[in-house]
């Protein structure tokens, strides 16, 4: 795709209409909020900030470049190795679902409405996490770089729109929560191009903690 082609792709696959179910899922935020641990912007923006510094949305942008890499050299090994480390590194069952289903509805809606993305011959019979396979739909149409800051963005906002019903704020809190966590969206985008697949620690046991207390939440909006 030629000139800025590319945008219409990554803005319809990232827009909140794609359906992916990313508005279901809250990654441990719901209990943080319930718990009152979190109620305010400023609560809100450390919690986002981090889930990408240091947890899953960390993760997630190195394994989308690994799979971006992968399919763009037609590296079906490759390939094959980052789906199933992305498989495993998730710690609990609800961040699991989260990103296994999402990456489920989005490979189905991408391969239907979306025809002749790598996704066509990768896909495949296995399940792949959300990253890996939005990694592979934008390789060869999408430059890494804003693939990579478009993710991380999407996963900002999923999570900027759940605290505002949850704390609840309003709309223009939201946005100025997301105004906060531009420069780290950025940041972290820009570390993920250049990190390598070896780099993919995380360190946010309380989030994990988070989710594993959401399980047995007596009342819940969210699936995460």
């Amino acid at each position: 795709m030629s000139d800025l082609g590319w945008l219409l792709p990554l803005g319809t696959w990232l827009s909140p209409s794609y359906p992916v179910g990313a508005f279901s899922y809250s990654h441990g935020l719901e209990w943080v909020v319930e718990a009152g641990k979190v109620t305010d912007v400023t609560g809100l923006a450390d919690y986002v900030a981090t889930v990408l510094e240091a947890g899953a949305g960390w993760a997630d942008l190195v394994l989308l470049a690994a799979s971006w890499r992968a399919a763009a050299t037609d590296d079906a090994a490759g390939f094959e190795e980052v789906r199933e480390l992305a498989q495993a590194l998730r710690g609990t069952a609800e961040t699991s679902l989260e990103t296994t289903q999402q990456g489920a509805s989005f490979v189905l809606a991408t391969r239907a409405a979306w025809p002749g993305t790598p996704l066509d011959r990768l896909a495949g019979d296995q399940p792949l996490t959300y990253p890996v396979a939005f990694g592979a739909a934008a390789a060869g149409q999408i430059p890494l770089a804003a693939a990579l800051l478009g993710f991380a963005q999407a996963v900002a906002a999923n999570l900027v729109s759940a605290g505002v019903r949850l704390i609840p704020l309003g709309q223009t809190d939201g946005q100025r929560t997301l105004a906060l966590l531009a420069s780290i969206v950025a940041r972290i985008a820009a570390a993920a191009e250049a990190a390598s697949l070896d780099e993919i620690g995380t360190a946010a046991p309380a989030i994990d903690l988070s989710s594993m207390r959401h399980e047995t939440q007596y009342t819940r909006l969210f699936r995460s």
